[in-house]
Protein backbone atom coordinates (compact mmCIF):
# COMPACT_ATOMS: atom_id res chain seq x y z
CA UNK A 1 0.00 0.00 0.00
CA UNK A 2 1.34 3.42 -0.93
CA UNK A 3 2.33 5.77 1.90
CA UNK A 4 0.28 8.73 0.73
CA UNK A 5 -3.02 7.05 1.58
CA UNK A 6 -4.88 9.07 4.21
CA UNK A 7 -8.46 7.80 4.04
CA UNK A 8 -10.96 5.10 3.20
CA UNK A 9 -14.36 5.98 1.81
CA UNK A 10 -17.65 4.31 2.64
CA UNK A 11 -20.73 4.45 0.44
CA UNK A 12 -23.83 3.73 2.51
CA UNK A 13 -26.96 3.33 0.37
CA UNK A 14 -29.90 3.20 2.74
CA UNK A 15 -33.65 3.03 2.29
CA UNK A 16 -34.44 6.67 3.03
CA UNK A 17 -31.19 8.18 1.82
CA UNK A 18 -27.67 7.76 0.44
CA UNK A 19 -24.44 8.78 2.11
CA UNK A 20 -20.71 8.94 1.40
CA UNK A 21 -18.32 9.20 4.36
CA UNK A 22 -14.55 9.65 4.46
CA UNK A 23 -12.83 7.92 7.42
CA UNK A 24 -9.27 8.52 8.67
CA UNK A 25 -6.63 6.16 10.08
CA UNK A 26 -8.32 6.13 13.50
CA UNK A 27 -11.67 5.12 12.01
CA UNK A 28 -13.08 8.59 12.71
CA UNK A 29 -15.31 10.57 10.33
CA UNK A 30 -13.52 13.31 8.35
CA UNK A 31 -16.32 14.47 6.03
CA UNK A 32 -19.69 13.21 4.92
CA UNK A 33 -22.44 14.05 2.45
CA UNK A 34 -26.05 12.85 2.51
CA UNK A 35 -29.08 13.07 0.27
CA UNK A 36 -32.61 11.85 0.93
CA UNK A 37 -33.93 9.33 -1.60
CA UNK A 38 -37.30 9.62 -3.38
CA UNK A 39 -39.82 6.98 -2.26
CA UNK A 40 -42.44 5.77 -4.75
CA UNK A 41 -45.70 4.21 -3.51
CA UNK A 42 -47.59 3.17 -6.68
CA UNK A 43 -50.21 1.16 -4.70
CA UNK A 44 -50.91 0.41 -1.01
CA UNK A 45 -48.13 -1.87 0.26
CA UNK A 46 -45.91 -1.22 -2.80
CA UNK A 47 -42.58 0.63 -2.39
CA UNK A 48 -40.13 1.43 -5.19
CA UNK A 49 -36.86 3.29 -5.76
CA UNK A 50 -35.41 4.74 -8.95
CA UNK A 51 -32.09 2.87 -9.32
CA UNK A 52 -30.89 5.57 -11.73
CA UNK A 53 -31.33 8.15 -8.97
CA UNK A 54 -29.38 5.94 -6.51
CA UNK A 55 -26.45 5.71 -8.93
CA UNK A 56 -26.48 9.44 -9.83
CA UNK A 57 -26.48 10.35 -6.12
CA UNK A 58 -23.69 7.88 -5.36
CA UNK A 59 -21.42 9.58 -7.91
CA UNK A 60 -22.39 13.05 -6.76
CA UNK A 61 -21.92 12.33 -3.03
CA UNK A 62 -18.48 10.72 -3.48
CA UNK A 63 -17.27 13.66 -5.57
CA UNK A 64 -18.76 16.10 -3.04
CA UNK A 65 -16.97 14.46 -0.09
CA UNK A 66 -13.63 14.39 -1.92
CA UNK A 67 -14.00 18.09 -2.82
CA UNK A 68 -15.11 19.15 0.67
CA UNK A 69 -12.26 17.28 2.37
CA UNK A 70 -9.93 19.08 -0.03
CA UNK A 71 -8.14 15.83 -0.76
CA UNK A 72 -6.93 13.98 -3.83
CA UNK A 73 -8.77 10.81 -4.91
CA UNK A 74 -5.34 9.11 -5.03
CA UNK A 75 -5.15 9.55 -1.22
CA UNK A 76 -8.10 7.16 -0.76
CA UNK A 77 -6.77 3.68 -0.02
CA UNK A 78 -10.01 1.77 -0.60
CA UNK A 79 -13.77 1.93 -0.92
CA UNK A 80 -16.30 0.00 1.16
CA UNK A 81 -19.92 -0.39 0.07
CA UNK A 82 -22.90 -1.12 2.30
CA UNK A 83 -26.51 -1.15 1.17
CA UNK A 84 -30.16 -1.62 2.07
CA UNK A 85 -30.66 -5.36 1.61
CA UNK A 86 -33.30 -7.34 -0.34
CA UNK A 87 -34.13 -4.38 -2.62
CA UNK A 88 -33.54 -5.59 -6.18
CA UNK A 89 -33.79 -4.73 -9.84
CA UNK A 90 -33.20 -5.87 -13.42
CA UNK A 91 -31.19 -3.84 -15.93
CA UNK A 92 -29.98 -4.06 -19.49
CA UNK A 93 -26.23 -4.73 -19.56
CA UNK A 94 -25.93 -3.16 -23.03
CA UNK A 95 -27.62 0.17 -22.31
CA UNK A 96 -27.02 0.17 -18.54
CA UNK A 97 -30.65 1.21 -18.02
CA UNK A 98 -32.90 -0.32 -15.34
CA UNK A 99 -35.86 -2.20 -16.87
CA UNK A 100 -38.22 -1.13 -14.06
CA UNK A 101 -38.00 0.73 -10.74
CA UNK A 102 -36.20 -1.27 -8.04
CA UNK A 103 -38.59 -3.07 -5.68
CA UNK A 104 -37.77 -2.12 -2.08
CA UNK A 105 -37.43 -4.63 0.77
CA UNK A 106 -40.53 -3.16 2.49
CA UNK A 107 -42.69 -3.93 -0.56
CA UNK A 108 -45.56 -6.41 -0.04
CA UNK A 109 -46.76 -6.95 -3.64
CA UNK A 110 -45.55 -10.55 -3.74
CA UNK A 111 -47.40 -11.65 -0.58
CA UNK A 112 -49.93 -13.65 -2.69
CA UNK A 113 -47.07 -15.54 -4.37
CA UNK A 114 -45.62 -16.33 -0.92
CA UNK A 115 -49.01 -17.56 0.31
CA UNK A 116 -49.27 -19.84 -2.70
CA UNK A 117 -45.80 -21.26 -2.01
CA UNK A 118 -46.83 -21.83 1.62
CA UNK A 119 -49.85 -23.79 0.37
CA UNK A 120 -47.55 -25.82 -1.91
CA UNK A 121 -45.50 -26.73 1.21
CA UNK A 122 -42.40 -24.93 -0.06
CA UNK A 123 -41.79 -22.87 3.11
CA UNK A 124 -39.84 -25.52 4.99
CA UNK A 125 -37.45 -26.55 2.19
CA UNK A 126 -36.82 -22.85 1.44
CA UNK A 127 -35.99 -22.19 5.11
CA UNK A 128 -33.78 -25.28 5.24
CA UNK A 129 -31.74 -24.13 2.22
CA UNK A 130 -31.60 -20.39 2.89
CA UNK A 131 -32.09 -19.90 6.64
CA UNK A 132 -34.92 -17.47 5.80
CA UNK A 133 -38.65 -17.47 6.53
CA UNK A 134 -40.73 -17.52 3.32
CA UNK A 135 -41.84 -13.88 3.09
CA UNK A 136 -42.31 -11.09 0.52
CA UNK A 137 -39.46 -9.24 2.32
CA UNK A 138 -36.76 -11.19 0.49
CA UNK A 139 -35.61 -10.68 -3.11
CA UNK A 140 -36.59 -13.99 -4.79
CA UNK A 141 -40.31 -13.30 -5.26
CA UNK A 142 -39.56 -9.66 -6.16
CA UNK A 143 -37.22 -10.77 -8.98
CA UNK A 144 -39.81 -13.28 -10.21
CA UNK A 145 -42.43 -10.48 -10.27
CA UNK A 146 -40.03 -8.14 -12.12
CA UNK A 147 -39.28 -10.76 -14.77
CA UNK A 148 -43.00 -11.36 -15.37
CA UNK A 149 -43.73 -7.64 -15.55
CA UNK A 150 -40.84 -6.85 -17.88
CA UNK A 151 -41.83 -9.74 -20.23
CA UNK A 152 -45.50 -8.70 -20.33
CA UNK A 153 -44.71 -4.98 -20.81
CA UNK A 154 -42.24 -5.67 -23.59
CA UNK A 155 -42.75 -9.10 -25.21
CA UNK A 156 -40.01 -8.43 -27.81
CA UNK A 157 -37.36 -7.63 -25.21
CA UNK A 158 -34.18 -9.70 -25.52
CA UNK A 159 -33.85 -11.06 -21.99
CA UNK A 160 -30.36 -12.41 -22.70
CA UNK A 161 -29.19 -8.81 -22.09
CA UNK A 162 -31.00 -8.54 -18.75
CA UNK A 163 -29.03 -8.94 -15.54
CA UNK A 164 -30.24 -8.91 -11.95
CA UNK A 165 -28.98 -7.83 -8.59
CA UNK A 166 -29.48 -6.14 -5.26
CA UNK A 167 -28.40 -2.49 -4.83
CA UNK A 168 -24.76 -3.41 -4.09
CA UNK A 169 -24.57 -5.32 -7.39
CA UNK A 170 -26.11 -2.43 -9.35
CA UNK A 171 -23.77 0.18 -7.88
CA UNK A 172 -20.67 -2.06 -8.11
CA UNK A 173 -21.48 -2.68 -11.79
CA UNK A 174 -21.69 1.09 -12.37
CA UNK A 175 -18.60 1.91 -10.27
CA UNK A 176 -16.53 -0.52 -12.36
CA UNK A 177 -17.95 0.74 -15.67
CA UNK A 178 -19.96 -2.45 -16.21
CA UNK A 179 -16.92 -4.72 -15.72
CA UNK A 180 -17.97 -6.47 -12.50
CA UNK A 181 -21.33 -8.18 -11.95
CA UNK A 182 -20.99 -9.50 -8.42
CA UNK A 183 -22.42 -9.44 -4.92
CA UNK A 184 -21.08 -10.47 -1.53
CA UNK A 185 -22.22 -13.38 0.56
CA UNK A 186 -23.95 -11.25 3.23
CA UNK A 187 -26.24 -9.64 0.63
CA UNK A 188 -26.69 -12.88 -1.35
CA UNK A 189 -27.86 -14.61 1.83
CA UNK A 190 -30.85 -12.21 1.90
CA UNK A 191 -32.19 -13.03 -1.56
CA UNK A 192 -33.82 -16.38 -0.61
CA UNK A 193 -31.85 -17.81 -3.56
CA UNK A 194 -28.50 -18.57 -1.89
CA UNK A 195 -27.84 -21.96 -0.35
CA UNK A 196 -26.35 -21.38 3.12
CA UNK A 197 -24.34 -24.62 2.98
CA UNK A 198 -22.64 -23.93 -0.37
CA UNK A 199 -22.52 -20.12 -0.16
CA UNK A 200 -23.69 -19.94 -3.79
CA UNK A 201 -26.94 -19.74 -5.77
CA UNK A 202 -29.17 -22.77 -5.24
CA UNK A 203 -30.10 -24.33 -8.63
CA UNK A 204 -33.34 -25.75 -7.23
CA UNK A 205 -34.51 -22.36 -5.91
CA UNK A 206 -33.56 -20.59 -9.15
CA UNK A 207 -35.77 -23.13 -10.97
CA UNK A 208 -38.60 -22.66 -8.46
CA UNK A 209 -38.64 -18.88 -9.09
CA UNK A 210 -37.88 -19.28 -12.80
CA UNK A 211 -34.71 -17.16 -12.63
CA UNK A 212 -31.85 -17.98 -14.97
CA UNK A 213 -28.46 -18.38 -13.27
CA UNK A 214 -26.80 -16.48 -16.13
CA UNK A 215 -28.51 -13.23 -15.06
CA UNK A 216 -27.37 -13.57 -11.43
CA UNK A 217 -24.20 -11.90 -10.09
CA UNK A 218 -21.15 -13.86 -9.00
CA UNK A 219 -21.19 -14.46 -5.20
CA UNK A 220 -17.92 -13.31 -3.58
CA UNK A 221 -16.58 -13.00 0.00
CA UNK A 222 -17.57 -9.72 1.74
CA UNK A 223 -13.92 -8.85 2.37
CA UNK A 224 -11.71 -9.01 -0.71
CA UNK A 225 -10.97 -7.39 -4.06
CA UNK A 226 -14.12 -6.67 -6.11
CA UNK A 227 -12.41 -4.46 -8.68
CA UNK A 228 -11.69 -0.73 -8.86
CA UNK A 229 -13.70 2.37 -9.67
CA UNK A 230 -13.49 3.54 -13.28
CA UNK A 231 -10.79 6.24 -13.45
CA UNK A 232 -12.98 8.99 -14.90
CA UNK A 233 -15.66 8.75 -12.16
CA UNK A 234 -13.68 10.26 -9.27
CA UNK A 235 -10.29 11.04 -10.79
CA UNK A 236 -8.52 7.84 -9.68
CA UNK A 237 -9.06 4.11 -9.70
CA UNK A 238 -10.04 3.35 -6.09
CA UNK A 239 -9.96 -0.35 -5.07
CA UNK A 240 -13.35 -1.68 -3.93
CA UNK A 241 -12.46 -4.10 -1.14
CA UNK A 242 -15.53 -4.64 1.06
CA UNK A 243 -19.24 -5.11 0.47
CA UNK A 244 -21.73 -5.78 3.27
CA UNK A 245 -25.45 -5.76 3.80
CA UNK A 246 -26.10 -2.75 6.06
CA UNK A 247 -26.96 -4.75 9.20
CA UNK A 248 -23.92 -6.97 8.81
CA UNK A 249 -21.72 -3.88 8.38
CA UNK A 250 -23.03 -2.48 11.68
CA UNK A 251 -22.29 -5.79 13.41
CA UNK A 252 -18.73 -5.59 12.04
CA UNK A 253 -18.31 -1.98 13.25
CA UNK A 254 -19.42 -2.91 16.78
CA UNK A 255 -16.72 -5.59 16.93
CA UNK A 256 -19.34 -8.31 17.27
CA UNK A 257 -17.09 -10.99 15.77
CA UNK A 258 -17.74 -13.86 18.18
CA UNK A 259 -20.76 -15.68 19.59
CA UNK A 260 -22.74 -13.90 22.32
CA UNK A 261 -22.20 -10.40 20.89
CA UNK A 262 -25.10 -8.56 19.26
CA UNK A 263 -26.30 -5.13 18.17
CA UNK A 264 -29.55 -3.43 17.25
CA UNK A 265 -29.75 -0.85 14.45
CA UNK A 266 -32.66 1.60 14.55
CA UNK A 267 -32.94 2.67 10.92
CA UNK A 268 -35.92 2.64 8.55
CA UNK A 269 -36.58 -0.77 10.10
CA UNK A 270 -35.07 -2.24 13.24
CA UNK A 271 -32.56 -5.09 13.02
CA UNK A 272 -31.26 -7.10 15.93
CA UNK A 273 -28.32 -9.26 14.86
CA UNK A 274 -26.40 -11.75 17.02
CA UNK A 275 -23.07 -13.19 15.89
CA UNK A 276 -22.92 -17.01 16.00
CA UNK A 277 -19.33 -17.39 14.74
CA UNK A 278 -18.54 -20.03 12.13
CA UNK A 279 -21.48 -22.12 13.31
CA UNK A 280 -24.81 -21.91 11.49
CA UNK A 281 -27.44 -21.70 14.24
CA UNK A 282 -31.04 -22.51 13.31
CA UNK A 283 -33.70 -20.61 15.26
CA UNK A 284 -36.66 -22.30 16.93
CA UNK A 285 -38.35 -18.89 17.30
CA UNK A 286 -38.80 -17.48 13.79
CA UNK A 287 -35.46 -15.67 13.66
CA UNK A 288 -33.40 -15.75 10.46
CA UNK A 289 -30.10 -17.58 9.99
CA UNK A 290 -27.95 -15.38 7.81
CA UNK A 291 -24.34 -14.75 6.75
CA UNK A 292 -22.66 -12.11 8.92
CA UNK A 293 -19.67 -11.78 6.54
CA UNK A 294 -17.11 -13.90 4.77
CA UNK A 295 -13.47 -13.56 3.80
CA UNK A 296 -11.39 -15.84 1.54
CA UNK A 297 -11.12 -18.53 4.22
CA UNK A 298 -14.08 -18.39 6.60
CA UNK A 299 -17.75 -17.49 6.78
CA UNK A 300 -19.29 -16.05 9.93
CA UNK A 301 -23.02 -16.50 10.54
CA UNK A 302 -25.62 -14.63 12.57
CA UNK A 303 -29.14 -14.89 13.90
CA UNK A 304 -31.33 -11.94 13.02
CA UNK A 305 -34.65 -10.48 14.05
CA UNK A 306 -35.87 -8.10 11.33
CA UNK A 307 -38.60 -5.58 12.24
CA UNK A 308 -39.83 -3.64 9.23
CA UNK A 309 -41.03 -0.30 10.61
CA UNK A 310 -38.94 1.89 12.94
CA UNK A 311 -37.63 5.17 11.50
CA UNK A 312 -40.28 4.65 8.82
CA UNK A 313 -43.07 5.24 11.34
CA UNK A 314 -41.37 8.41 12.63
CA UNK A 315 -41.04 9.59 9.00
CA UNK A 316 -44.76 8.77 8.57
CA UNK A 317 -45.63 10.91 11.63
CA UNK A 318 -43.75 13.75 9.90
CA UNK A 319 -44.68 13.38 6.22
CA UNK A 320 -47.89 11.32 6.27
CA UNK A 321 -49.83 12.47 9.35
CA UNK A 322 -47.92 15.76 9.78
CA UNK A 323 -48.13 15.36 13.58
CA UNK A 324 -44.49 16.45 13.88
CA UNK A 325 -42.23 18.76 11.86
CA UNK A 326 -38.97 16.88 12.53
CA UNK A 327 -37.85 13.60 14.11
CA UNK A 328 -36.00 15.22 17.09
CA UNK A 329 -39.30 16.87 18.15
CA UNK A 330 -40.63 13.43 19.17
CA UNK A 331 -38.38 13.40 22.23
CA UNK A 332 -39.83 16.63 23.68
CA UNK A 333 -43.39 15.50 22.92
CA UNK A 334 -42.88 12.08 24.55
CA UNK A 335 -41.32 13.59 27.65
CA UNK A 336 -44.16 16.12 28.01
CA UNK A 337 -46.62 13.38 29.06
CA UNK A 338 -46.15 10.71 31.78
CA UNK A 339 -47.38 7.87 29.51
CA UNK A 340 -49.33 7.18 26.31
CA UNK A 341 -52.69 7.53 28.12
CA UNK A 342 -53.70 3.98 27.24
CA UNK A 343 -52.89 4.25 23.52
CA UNK A 344 -50.94 1.44 21.82
CA UNK A 345 -49.55 1.60 18.29
CA UNK A 346 -48.80 -1.46 16.17
CA UNK A 347 -46.05 -0.53 13.66
CA UNK A 348 -47.17 -2.87 10.88
CA UNK A 349 -47.04 -0.35 8.01
CA UNK A 350 -45.36 -3.07 5.89
CA UNK A 351 -46.74 -6.09 7.71
CA UNK A 352 -44.96 -7.62 10.69
CA UNK A 353 -41.49 -9.17 10.57
CA UNK A 354 -39.85 -11.19 13.36
CA UNK A 355 -41.10 -13.01 15.30
CA UNK A 356 -44.59 -12.92 13.66
CA UNK A 357 -43.91 -12.91 9.90
CA UNK A 358 -47.42 -11.74 9.11
CA UNK A 359 -47.59 -10.22 5.63
CA UNK A 360 -51.29 -9.35 6.17
CA UNK A 361 -50.86 -7.35 9.40
CA UNK A 362 -51.42 -3.58 9.16
CA UNK A 363 -50.62 -0.65 11.43
CA UNK A 364 -53.15 0.48 14.02
CA UNK A 365 -53.69 2.77 17.00
CA UNK A 366 -55.69 1.05 19.74
CA UNK A 367 -57.04 2.12 23.11
CA UNK A 368 -57.96 5.65 21.98
CA UNK A 369 -60.29 7.57 24.32
CA UNK A 370 -61.49 11.19 24.35
CA UNK A 371 -58.60 12.43 26.48
CA UNK A 372 -55.94 11.35 23.99
CA UNK A 373 -53.81 14.15 22.51
CA UNK A 374 -51.12 14.36 19.83
CA UNK A 375 -48.37 13.81 22.42
CA UNK A 376 -49.91 10.48 23.47
CA UNK A 377 -50.15 9.29 19.84
CA UNK A 378 -46.52 10.21 19.20
CA UNK A 379 -45.39 8.57 22.43
CA UNK A 380 -47.27 5.36 21.60
CA UNK A 381 -45.41 5.20 18.25
CA UNK A 382 -41.99 5.49 19.91
CA UNK A 383 -42.91 3.01 22.64
CA UNK A 384 -43.95 0.50 19.95
CA UNK A 385 -40.40 0.56 18.54
CA UNK A 386 -39.00 -0.52 21.92
CA UNK A 387 -41.71 -3.17 22.36
CA UNK A 388 -40.83 -4.72 18.98
CA UNK A 389 -37.20 -5.00 20.01
CA UNK A 390 -38.23 -6.57 23.34
CA UNK A 391 -40.16 -9.28 21.42
CA UNK A 392 -37.07 -10.16 19.39
CA UNK A 393 -34.72 -10.08 22.41
CA UNK A 394 -37.14 -12.50 24.14
CA UNK A 395 -37.02 -14.77 21.05
CA UNK A 396 -33.20 -14.67 21.02
CA UNK A 397 -33.13 -15.50 24.73
CA UNK A 398 -35.31 -18.55 24.03
CA UNK A 399 -32.94 -19.62 21.22
CA UNK A 400 -29.69 -19.12 23.14
CA UNK A 401 -28.02 -20.60 26.20
CA UNK A 402 -27.08 -17.28 27.79
CA UNK A 403 -29.53 -14.42 28.33
CA UNK A 404 -28.69 -11.14 26.61
CA UNK A 405 -27.26 -8.77 29.22
CA UNK A 406 -26.36 -5.67 27.17
CA UNK A 407 -27.77 -4.17 23.97
CA UNK A 408 -25.39 -2.20 21.70
CA UNK A 409 -27.34 0.21 19.49
CA UNK A 410 -26.81 2.46 16.48
CA UNK A 411 -28.78 4.09 13.64
CA UNK A 412 -30.71 7.36 13.38
CA UNK A 413 -33.49 6.69 15.90
CA UNK A 414 -30.96 5.67 18.58
CA UNK A 415 -30.19 9.41 18.93
CA UNK A 416 -33.52 9.73 20.75
CA UNK A 417 -32.79 9.68 24.51
CA UNK A 418 -36.44 9.03 25.39
CA UNK A 419 -36.54 5.96 23.13
CA UNK A 420 -33.23 4.57 24.42
CA UNK A 421 -34.23 5.04 28.08
CA UNK A 422 -37.60 3.41 27.41
CA UNK A 423 -35.78 0.57 25.62
CA UNK A 424 -33.58 -0.05 28.68
CA UNK A 425 -36.66 0.07 30.93
CA UNK A 426 -38.70 -2.40 28.90
CA UNK A 427 -35.76 -4.81 28.44
CA UNK A 428 -34.49 -4.50 32.00
CA UNK A 429 -30.86 -4.43 30.73
CA UNK A 430 -28.42 -1.58 29.87
CA UNK A 431 -28.44 -0.05 26.37
CA UNK A 432 -25.06 1.17 25.05
CA UNK A 433 -24.92 3.90 22.41
CA UNK A 434 -21.65 4.70 20.58
CA UNK A 435 -20.42 8.20 19.73
CA UNK A 436 -20.55 7.40 15.98
CA UNK A 437 -24.06 6.25 15.08
CA UNK A 438 -23.23 5.60 11.40
CA UNK A 439 -22.13 2.07 12.24
CA UNK A 440 -23.20 0.72 8.83
CA UNK A 441 -20.85 3.07 6.97
CA UNK A 442 -18.13 2.65 9.59
CA UNK A 443 -18.26 -1.15 9.30
CA UNK A 444 -17.81 -1.08 5.53
CA UNK A 445 -14.93 1.40 5.87
CA UNK A 446 -13.27 -0.82 8.51
CA UNK A 447 -13.61 -3.85 6.24
CA UNK A 448 -12.27 -2.08 3.15
CA UNK A 449 -9.32 -0.59 5.06
CA UNK A 450 -8.39 -3.91 6.69
CA UNK A 451 -8.25 -5.72 3.34
CA UNK A 452 -5.67 -3.29 1.90
CA UNK A 453 -3.66 -2.96 5.13
CA UNK A 454 -4.72 0.67 5.71
CA UNK A 455 -5.97 -0.53 9.10
CA UNK A 456 -3.49 -3.02 10.56
CA UNK A 457 -5.70 -4.54 13.27
CA UNK A 458 -9.46 -5.11 13.64
CA UNK A 459 -9.46 -5.40 17.46
CA UNK A 460 -7.52 -2.15 17.81
CA UNK A 461 -9.92 -0.33 15.47
CA UNK A 462 -12.94 -1.52 17.44
CA UNK A 463 -11.33 -0.59 20.77
CA UNK A 464 -11.04 3.03 19.56
CA UNK A 465 -14.81 3.32 19.13
CA UNK A 466 -16.15 5.56 21.87
CA UNK A 467 -19.32 5.04 23.88
CA UNK A 468 -21.51 8.14 24.02
CA UNK A 469 -23.89 6.97 26.75
CA UNK A 470 -25.18 3.87 28.52
CA UNK A 471 -28.87 3.88 29.50
CA UNK A 472 -29.64 1.83 32.63
CA UNK A 473 -33.14 0.52 33.43
CA UNK A 474 -34.78 3.12 35.71
CA UNK A 475 -37.92 3.97 37.67
CA UNK A 476 -40.12 3.43 34.60
CA UNK A 477 -39.09 -0.22 34.13
CA UNK A 478 -42.00 -1.85 35.98
CA UNK A 479 -44.70 0.11 34.14
CA UNK A 480 -42.96 -0.32 30.74
CA UNK A 481 -42.84 -4.09 31.20
CA UNK A 482 -46.51 -4.24 32.27
CA UNK A 483 -47.53 -2.11 29.25
CA UNK A 484 -45.58 -4.47 26.97
CA UNK A 485 -48.08 -7.24 27.87
CA UNK A 486 -50.94 -4.92 26.86
CA UNK A 487 -49.18 -3.99 23.62
CA UNK A 488 -48.97 -7.68 22.65
CA UNK A 489 -52.79 -7.77 22.84
CA UNK A 490 -52.92 -4.86 20.35
CA UNK A 491 -50.54 -6.76 18.04
CA UNK A 492 -52.83 -9.81 18.05
CA UNK A 493 -55.72 -7.60 16.91
CA UNK A 494 -53.72 -6.08 14.05
CA UNK A 495 -52.63 -9.42 12.62
CA UNK A 496 -54.09 -10.99 9.45
CA UNK A 497 -55.81 -7.69 8.58
CA UNK A 498 -55.45 -8.24 4.84
CA UNK A 499 -56.58 -11.72 3.89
Amino acid sequence: MSNNHEYVIAIDLGTTGNRAILFDKDGAIVKQAYKELTQYYPQPGWVEHDAGEIWRETRQLVNEVIAEADTQPSQIAALGLTVQRETCLLWDKTTGKPLHHAIVWQDRRTAPMCRQLHEERKAEPIQQRTGLVLDAYFSATKLAWLLDRVKSDNPNLDLSNAIAGTIDTWVLWNLTGGKVHATDRSNASRTMLMNLETGDWDPQLLRLFDISESMMPKVMPSLGHFGATKGDLFGAEIPITAIFGDQQAALFAHGCDRPGLLKCTYGTGCFLVAQTGTEMVRSQNQLLTTVAWADENTTNYALEGAMFTTGACIQWLRDGLELIKSAPETQTLCESVPDSNGVFFVPALSGLGAPHWDMGARGSFQGITGGVRREHMVRSVLESIAYQVKEVVDAMNRDGDTAISLLKVDGGASQNDFLMQFQADVLGIPVERPAILDATAQGSAFGAGLVVGFYPDYAELVSKRQVDRTFEPGAGAEKAQADFEMWKKAVDRAKNWVE
